[in-house]
């Protein structure tokens, strides 16, 4: 009888690994989000939730609620021997790593970014593609051999990796093989002495850019008794990007920054985004596949709004502090073929021929090891205080009988956070909470350092 009380819960990771855990039969999300810190001995996983695959598309569990919400009539007729999948997924996607605290969990964000740059299809920023694989290599290999020797050498000595592994399909196609094993290992190379820890946290910060990467999509139809879904509507770090199937290729329609964005609606199934008055916009329509999938949705967008609201003058703070950092060598490799490059340019001028080329870059920091070790337990220290500030979001209870509006742009109030990113400075005054002192005089000591190094803090 104990044992008909009982579910298995299979939690597939980004990393392709997988926990299992045992639960009651009455069980809620949250006590299996537990049972995963708990088998990975981390404390908060931060930007990830559970989530699982509904009409194959990833929807975020609400955690209050119980599992058998989320799998029927089944989770209540089949017994503990068959384990149910659940997957443990990015619901908020970062800005910067340094905001993930913890290396398992960082590690994990970024294996999830890694697979979904392999997915992407973003085909007009090729060159980013180089930039990612190179920080990718950096992190996972590690700096690459200097080999001297004949080119037979050098050919076999390029091929210590899979383009597969490090490149979207429409890539290798279009430049081949040879090509990526030929030019990568250059834009590798530059990034000799640059630890594992700072290439993933390179790898964070470039895929941001990616314009398909850190999105969660979810698939919507333009009229109500249409069959297939041709619209995506992507929740990204910023804002909602609005996408159009056309001919088997994406086509952004509209890309809002949370600034740009009324308010949105959701009655049934029926899903409207309405704009702010001065983009002269009319009223978004679309429809999800029901009212259940609405309510998921609309609590992933007001919870990623809210997140937006609570980080920002976190990431404003850690910029800053990147940018007291001594200025690295900008260092810049044209992926492209010499010969025909040679040629090109003499029958047309250098600025025609280089857009012909991908271009790709990477930047590596100068400052020693020991100030890159002080400033990163100070900044560790900080930013695990904060950390108890930033990712608290107070949730909220949706209805999805009547129609449900969430505003965006109601002004957030200022508070002591905003005081200590903006307060900042070597000498000035900052009031805080006594429990601040001592971590802003940590920072002030700091930032004196660097001051009396010569090092500009403006």
């Amino acid at each position: 009888m104990r044992t008909k009380q009982k579910r298995r819960v299979c939690i597939l990771l980004p990393n392709k690994q997988h926990l299992d855990c045992t639960v009651r039969v009455k069980a809620r999300g949250h006590e299996v989000l537990n049972s995963v810190l708990k088998q990975l001995g981390v404390s908060d996983l931060l930007v990830f939730s559970l989530a699982v695959l509904r009409d194959n598309e990833y929807l975020f569990l609400d955690l209050d609620q119980k599992l058998s919400k989320y799998f029927g009539k089944r989770w209540n007729r089949v017994s503990a021997t068959v384990p149910f999948i659940v997957f443990l997924r990015v619901q908020y996607y970062v800005e910067n790593g340094q905001l993930i605290l913890g290396s398992k969990v960082r590690q994990l964000y970024y294996a999830e970014l890694r697979q979904k740059v392999l997915r992407s299809q973003s085909r007009h920023q090729e060159a980013l593609f180089f930039q990612l694989a190179a920080s990718a290599l950096q992190a996972e290999v590690g700096d690459l051999e200097q080999r001297e020797g004949n080119e037979e050498e050098g050919r076999k000595h390029r091929r210590y990796f899979l383009p597969e592994d490090y490149f979207p399909s429409w890539l290798i196609k279009r430049r081949g093989r040879e090509y990526l094993l030929l030019h990568c290992p250059v834009l590798h190379g530059e990034l000799r002495g640059v630890s594992r820890s700072q290439a993933i946290l390179q790898f964070i910060k470039e895929a941001s850019s990616l314009q398909d990467g850190p999105v969660t999509f979810y698939r919507m139809r333009q009229e109500k008794k249409e069959l297939k879904s041709s619209i995506l509507l992507g929740v990204a770090v910023k804002g909602v990007h609005i996408y159009q199937g056309v001919e088997g290729k994406l086509c952004l329609l509209y890309d809002f920054s949370w600034t740009d964005i009324d308010r949105f609606t959701f009655r049934g199934s029926r899903f409207e985004i309405a704009a702010v008055g001065s983009l002269c916009l009319p009223k978004l329509v679309h429809y999800t596949h029901s009212a259940f999938h609405s309510k998921h949705v609309l609590k992933h967008l007001s919870d990623s709004h809210r997140r937006h609201i609570d980080t920002r003058d976190a990431v404003n703070y850690i910029r800053q502090l990147e940018d007291m950092q001594p200025s690295g060598v900008y260092k810049e490799a044209y992926i492209c073929d010499t010969a025909r490059l040679r040629q090109r340019l003499q029958s047309s001028s250098l600025t025609s021929s280089m857009s012909g080329c991908s271009v790709a870059a990477g930047t590596s920091t100068a400052w020693s090891k020991e100030e890159e070790e002080e400033d990163l337990a100070t900044l560790t220290h900080f930013l695990l205080v904060l950390s108890v500030f930033m990712f608290t979001v107070a949730g909220f209870e949706l209805c999805i009988d009547d129609p449900e509006e969430v505003f965006v742009d109601n002004p957030a109030e200022v508070s002591w956070l905003a005081e200590l990113v903006h307060g900042v400075s070597v000498d000035g005054p900052l009031v805080l909470p006594s429990c601040w002192a001592a971590v802003t005089m940590e920072m002030k000591q700091v930032l004196r350092r660097r001051a009396d190094e010569g090092v500009s803090v403006d």
